[in-house]
Formats: C-alpha cells, sequence, structure tokens
C-alpha cells in the first residue's frame, strides 16, 4: 500500500494511518483489488473513506444532516439560493475506474459485486476513460433492490442514479448543475431535479414538492446551495418516515431504538411546521399508528404460529457467479442469507434471497412464551 501518498492526501502524517490500521483502518482482500476502508469517521476523514493500493483514496460521501423545521434550517443554513433534488430511496455507492476497472463502493467502504455488476452495465466506459479520476456517487433503485426495494420508480428491475460527482483524492463535490451537466453528456440516469428557489420561498416550494411526492410514495428531497458554499440537507415526506416504520416493526429487535424515534419526532415537527388541521393531524396519526402496529401484530401473530420471520427481495444478475459473490458479500457485512437456486429468465438470472433475522425471531418467541421484556 502507497500510504505516504495516501497520508499527503489525507492531511495526515504516515505514522497516523499505521496507527490506524491497528484499529479504524481495515484491510479488504476480496474481491480484488485490495484496499483499505476507515471502518470509522476519524482525524476529520469520513466512515467508508478508501485507499486502494496505488494511494489513491476515495472519500466517503458525507453525512447529510436533516432540517425538522423546513423554514427556519432553510434560512439558518442557506445565504441566497436553493437548488432542490430528489432523495431516491435505495442504497449509496461510489463508482470509481481502478486500473481501468470500474468498481462500485458501499457507502462502508466494500466493493459490492452486485452493484459493480449493475454500474459496469449502466455507465459508458468512455466516461472514465475521458476522466479516469472521476467519482460517481448515486442511488441504486428500484423493485430489485437486495436492501431497499421500492417499486414507486420507473425503473423493471434495479438502476443507477447520479446525484454527486466527485474526484479520487478529493473531498469537495463538484455541485448540482456539473453533476446534471455530465449526466446528460453520457446518458446516465440523474435524480430529478425541481429548480432553484430564492431562500425567502424554498419552503413553501419545498412543502408543495414534498407533498407531490409523499403521495406517490417517494422520499423527500436534498437541498444544497447552487455553489457548494454551505452544506446540503435532507427533508423527508410524512409518507415515507411511515413506510420505513411499517418495514421496519416487520423486524423490529433488529433495529436500533433511534430508527424508530427519530422517525416519529419527525413528524411531529412536520404537522406543527405544516399547521396542521384537527382532519389533517388525526390523518396524519391513523397513518403512524398503522404503520407501526400493523405490520408489529402480523409478525406476532405469525410467529405465534411457529413461521420464522424473514425478510425477501431478489436480485436479477447476469452471472452465476456475480450471485455467489454477492451472497459472499453479505455474509461478510454479517447478513445471513438463504439464497434459492437461480431461475433463468431472458439473459439474466433471477435469484430470490431470505434474510434471516434471528433478533426479531428469538424475542418475539421468547415473550409469546412467558418471558418479561
Amino acid at each position: 500500500m502507497n500510504l505516504s501518498r495516501a497520508a499527503r492526501s489525507l492531511g495526515l502524517p504516515v505514522e497516523r494511518l499505521e496507527s490506524l490500521m491497528e484499529g479504524i483502518l481495515k484491510l479488504s482482500r476480496w474481491p480484488e483489488p485490495r484496499l483499505l476502508r476507515f471502518d470509522k469517521g476519524t482525524s476529520g476523514v469520513e466512515p467508508g473513506t478508501v485507499i486502494f493500493e496505488n494511494g489513491d483514496v476515495v472519500h466517503g460521501y458525507p453525512k447529510i444532516r436533516r432540517a425538522m423545521m423546513l423554514g427556519p434550517a432553510i434560512r439558518r443554513n442557506f445565504i441566497d439560493r436553493v437548488a432542490v433534488e430528489e432523495k431516491m430511496n435505495g442504497y449509496n455507492i461510489r463508482a470509481v475506474s481502478v486500473d481501468g476497472d470500474v468498481y462500485a463502493l458501499t457507502r462502508g467502504g466494500y466493493i459490492c459485486p452486485f452493484s459493480t455488476e449493475i454500474v459496469r452495465e449502466r455507465i459508458s466506459p468512455d466516461l472514465f476513460e475521458d476522466h479516469p479520476d472521476i467519482v460517481l456517487c448515486g442511488e441504486m433503485v428500484g423493485p430489485e433492490n437486495p436492501y431497499v426495494p421500492k417499486d414507486v420508480y420507473p425503473v423493471e428491475s434495479i438502476d443507477f442514479y447520479l446525484f454527486d460527482i466527485s474526484k479520487k483524492n478529493c473531498r469537495s463535490m463538484m455541485g448540482v448543475h456539473a453533476t446534471h451537466a455530465l449526466a446528460e453528456e453520457y446518458s446516465i440516469k440523474v435524480v430529478p431535479f425541481f429548480g432553484e428557489f430564492p431562500v425567502e420561498r424554498a419552503a413553501e416550494e419545498i412543502f408543495r414538492i414534498i407533498k407531490r411526492l409523499g403521495r406517490s410514495g417517494r422520499e423527500g428531497v436534498v437541498i444544497k446551495d447552487p455553489e457548494n458554499r454551505t452544506s446540503p440537507l435532507k427533508y423527508t415526506a410524512s409518507e415515507s418516515n411511515c413506510s420505513d416504520l411499517e418495514f421496519a416493526f416487520r423486524y423490529y429487535n433488529d433495529y436500533a431504538q433511534d430508527f424508530f424515534f427519530s422517525r416519529v419526532v419527525r413528524e411531529g415537527f412536520q404537522s406543527v411546521e405544516w399547521n396542521e388541521d384537527e382532519a389533517a393531524l388525526r390523518e396524519r396519526a391513523l397513518r403512524l399508528g398503522e404503520s407501526i402496529l400493523v405490520p408489529l401484530t402480523d409478525t406476532i401473530r405469525r410467529r405465534m404460529q411457529g413461521e420464522q420471520i424473514m425478510q425477501q427481495v431478489q436480485i436479477r444478475v447476469r452471472s452465476i457467479q456475480t450471485a455467489r459473490d454477492f451472497e459472499q458479500h453479505l455474509r461478510r457485512m454479517g447478513t445471513k442469507a438463504i439464497f434459492d437456486i437461480p431461475e433463468q429468465d431472458g439473459d439474466r438470472y433471477v435469484v430470490r434471497i431470505l434474510k434471516q433475522v434471528m433478533s426479531t425471531n428469538d424475542k418475539t418467541l421468547a415473550v409469546i412464551e412467558g418471558q418479561p421484556w
């Protein structure tokens, strides 16, 4: 590993990197190429940052903070204008070229074999030949998404949508307009752009956008400074919060309590800021309550009948080896899953996956048998 080159890019002494290899900086040998990844953030370096053997650094995608009260948050965090894009509901990857081959890095800094196959198909190799140092930050969305399956987008299986561009050895992003221009030039799908608005009326415009997105089951928006002078913010629809809760309460003991709590709190702040009347508040309360109780009671009843609670997803791959590699990828991430025998569908293989949620199964059975909480 060329740690000297990486240290210069990160602005850290080589000795500091060497000391981090005892804990935070993890070596990943599979799949090739070998890399070091930051398992946690430290010394100003984002988690998921990757160092390749030649010393090239791909910085982790920065965490975007959330606006709870939209109007005050915009006025406090932006200068004069904001650009608004859709926040799509999938999983975050970074596509990068290494020695002429394109790879997809997960948010945690792993190479994902399944995502790599998708980006190699969807992104023209001309882009990386013309821009070898570019890093494409995007969202993988669609109904055959192995992490967050959603059928609300115009995607038959799964696809990559660009939302930001960076470069190797560089923390900064190129900005909204450069991202959409490059997507158009190379025919890459890009997250929808809703326009630029002055700070004074941005919240009013975003309220309208959010209500429309919510009605169609979509997640929300990301609000950015058009010139990247300040950090972006995200804001989600009530329907998305409740959809997340509905999913998570089905596997309630496998999610951290903050996952549930934060989404319920969002609903309270949004209701107050939107100045909802009694009828609107009751509608929101019903939506929220159903998203919690309906999946939870379904899980309890199914477990009482002796059924194992599992999450079923599926992927569509060109190569059976990709499915095998993805199974190994899930295993190293600590996910227990059962892969069915692939079924051929044209030039693809459909692979159904059952993810085991052991904590929810064990906890539910224990309570049913009389164990106190």
